[in-house]
This record gives C-alpha cells, structure tokens and sequence, in this order.
C-alpha cells in the first residue's frame, strides 16, 4: 500500500495519499464510496454522533486530516468545504437516554447505520474507520486508524466532530452550570466538579462509570 505516490492528495503517515483507498476501490468498479466515522464514544455527557460521507474523488483536493488534530477554527473551515463539495452526507444522533440503554457500542453503530441511510442515493462501499463493520447488508471495509488514512473517513471524522461541538453549545445554553461550550461532555476535572455539585442533567450518560462514581464519591 505504502508504495504508490500517484496523485498525493495528503500524505497518511505511512507515505501513502490520503485518497489512496478510495482510488484502489473506484478502480475495482465500485462507484459511490462512504467514509464513516463517529465522535463522542467516550465522554460523560452529550450524544454520539455518527456521519458518513461520499466525496468527489479524485476531484475533491482539500487536505483533510483527523478531526481530533485540528485546531476548532480549521475543522470549521474545513467542515464548510466538505457540506459544499461532498456528493452526499448523512448523520445520525444516538441521545444519552439511549446509550445507557443499549451501551456505547451498540448506539455508535446505530448512529453510523443512520447516517448512511440519510445519505442520497445508496452507496456501494462503506469505508468505516475502526475494526467493526455496522449492520447493513452492503459491501464494507473497516480501517484502523482511517481518519488519518483516508480522505472519506477523515470527512467524516470532521463532520461528526463539529455536528457534535454544535449541540453541545446548544446544550449548554439549557444547562450552563456544567460547561458543556469548554469540554464537551468529556469527564474533567471541571466537569465532575459540576456533576458532584448540581447532579446530573438529562444528557448526562449515567451508566459511564465517571459519571456514578462522581456522584456516589460527592454524596
């Protein structure tokens, strides 16, 4: 994989372009791909939110990386570009009521399921990051470490990142007292502090072992 050097639309750490699955697939026949990729599996608070995303390839030349290394003013830029130039993009929410229902791994694969199916148009490949397939019947590949192998995926990651950011912010306009606009959701030092002082909210994930051990510790 690592040997190819045609058409560098990013370099992957291993000296690969970042677009370097979505040609290798294309060339195989398939047509329209969807990378996918989720953000907000571990914190305390808050939704996780799954998008999935078709680009233009090779025409798409934006140099994306994983959401998590960049800095909140670039993802945004970089969010815009995606939601003008992307084919199709999808995302799906799985509220905190329902992870502590089904779990965290059960909720981020519904969220990713939901986000391809409001996709436009179905696609013919799902390029997932991670090692866990998500449950419907169509062609996919799941790639450790994809957001900062591959283009879709890293499109992905962005997207997610930023739909979640966003209602975070909207969350902490309701519930200003835990600071959901700072860290959100994720387990601080500031953010247990809250919890042991006000409780928990309705969007507090209260089967996350911080979130009872805070509240148990501070009674």
């Amino acid at each position: 994989m690592s040997g190819t050097n045609q058409g560098k639309l990013l370099g992957s750490p291993h000296g690969q372009p970042m677009d370097f699955f979505e040609k290798r697939f294309l060339s195989q026949g398939f047509r329209f791909i969807a990378g996918l990729d989720e953000a907000g599996r571990g914190p305390l608070a808050g939704p996780v939110v799954a998008a999935a995303v078709i680009l233009p390839i090779p025409r798409f030349r934006e140099q994306l990386w994983d959401s998590k290394k960049l800095l909140p003013e670039k993802r945004e830029f970089l969010y815009e570009k995606i939601l003008k130039m992307a084919l199709s993009i999808g995302t799906g929410v799985v509220e905190a009521d329902e992870i502590d229902r089904i779990n965290i791994g059960r909720a981020t694969q519904k969220a990713m399921a939901m986000a391809v199916r409001l996709l436009r148009g179905q696609p013919d490949l799902l390029l997932i990051d991670g090692i866990v397939p998500i449950p419907l019947p169509m062609p996919q590949r799941t790639i450790v470490k994809g957001d900062s192998l591959c283009v879709s995926i890293a499109a992905a990651s962005i997207v997610a990142k930023v739909t979640r950011d966003r209602i975070m912010m909207a969350y902490h306009e309701k519930y200003p007292q835990y600071n959901f606009a700072k860290h959100k959701g994720y387990g601080t030092q500031e953010h247990r502090e809250a919890i042991g002082r006000h409780g928990c909210c309705e969007y507090h994930r209260k089967t996350f072992r911080g979130v009872g051990y805070t509240l148990s510790s501070s009674a």
